[in-house]
């Protein structure tokens, strides 16, 4: 009796437990709905959260998209009314040229004043009567594009010759030659041309081609001007320009260690040297035996310019900007004396594609013939005379 006693015990002990430890269980499984039921509500509100946040970047961006349309349109009507600004200016300088900054009797008497000066020293002899200057831009042709970004073309400037020669590059040694600038205009890159390779390779773009010999510069360790005779296939002859240090001429050319030109009264040779880094110089060559006759230091600075020509015995300088705008002659060296830059006009070009790499001046067409990121073109000089002494 007393061993059923005990069994009783246990047993109802044994169920009191399990009871407080179902209690338990039920407590806790209530807890976990209890989180989980938090957790969805906060997901559900975290997901509608991010709904609306969508909603407002999508418009947000679809404003901006507007935004943007709009100010795209602005931009492409502020630069058709650049373009027509510039086609006008262009129009307007070459109606009209610049004044001069002082009166023509002052100036005469100015120019009578440094005439009796000059009697007192040595003057430049002019090989020619040539009293023409630069007035304006009249037009502007592209021929083609063919080559690289940088190069030189130009016309043989002897009298007779319609002989075109393409230099492509900064240190190349093949010519490309084109009977007429017409072969040129139509041949499939330099399909219709004759190739003539050199003893060595050019160094820039300041070549020139006179009288069927083709000038240009070599340089190694000095700066050499060689004269090869297209006719004979041989050099004629070539000499290390007598300055030592030479620096790039142009600013924003520094391939071109240094720049020859041809006018109406010879060969010319456009450099820059250390001692004077500051500023270009000129110095007249003899076409024949490559004899220095005479040098200038001028005041037209190194930095921004682009390229240079000569035309009667004035250097004309053109500059530019590091980004490509729009060039123009901003500064005139006369080796006569004739010309200054007040009297000069400022000449603006066209704009184009990029910036000059070269500029060669042909004084029988009056034309320039100009290299433009790879374009090859024509400008047309409208002249006037200098004033006279």
């Amino acid at each position: 009796m007393r061993g059923l006693v005990v069994l009783v015990t246990l047993a109802c002990f044994t169920s009191a437990q399990h009871q407080t430890l179902i209690d338990y269980l039920e407590r806790r499984l209530l807890a976990i709905e209890d989180r989980i039921s938090l957790w969805h509500e906060q997901t559900t509100r975290y997901a509608s959260e991010l709904r609306e946040l969508k909603q407002q970047m999508v418009s947000q961006l679809e404003n901006l998209d507007k935004e943007k349309e709009i100010l795209r349109i602005n931009l492409d009507s502020v630069g058709t009314r650049v373009d027509r600004v510039e086609r006008e200016l262009d129009y307007l300088e070459t109606q009209n040229g610049a004044q001069p900054c002082v009166d023509v009797d002052d100036k005469l008497i100015e120019q009578q004043v440094t005439l009796v000066k000059e009697k007192q020293k040595a003057k430049y002899a002019k090989l020619s009567d040539c009293r023409d200057m630069i007035s304006s831009i009249k037009a502007m042709k592209i021929l083609k594009r063919v080559g690289g970004p940088k190069g030189m073309w130009t016309k043989d400037t002897s009298r007779g010759s319609g002989k075109v020669y393409i230099f492509n590059g900064t240190d190349e040694d093949t010519i490309y030659e084109f009977a007429t600038i017409q072969d040129f205009s139509r041949s499939s890159g330099m399909s219709l041309s004759k190739q003539l390779k050199l003893p060595s390779a050019w160094k820039g773009t300041g070549h020139v081609v006179y009288n069927n010999y083709v000038y240009y510069i070599n340089q190694v360790e000095e700066v050499k001007v060689v004269k090869y005779d297209m006719k004979n296939n041989s050099v004629a002859d070539s000499a290390v320009f007598p300055v030592q240090d030479h620096v790039p001429v142009y600013g924003l050319n520094p391939e071109t260690a240094m720049d020859l030109a041809v006018d109406e009264e010879g060969l010319w040779a456009i450099y820059a040297t250390r001692q004077n880094e500051r500023h270009i110089s000129l110095a007249k060559m003899d076409a024949n035996s490559l004899d220095i006759e005479q040098m200038w230091d001028t005041n037209c600075p190194r930095d921004n310019a682009e390229a240079a020509f000569v035309i009667c015995g004035t250097l004309y300088v053109v500059y530019n900007t590091k980004q490509p705008g729009r060039s123009r002659v901003q500064c005139v060296f006369d080796v006569n004396d004739m010309v200054t830059n007040e009297d000069a006009p400022l000449v603006y070009f066209p704009k184009r594609y990029g910036a000059h790499s070269s500029l060669k001046y042909n004084q029988q067409e009056q034309l320039l013939y100009a290299w433009d990121d790879g374009y090859q073109i024509l400008y047309k000089l409208v002249m006037k005379k200098k004033l006279e002494v």
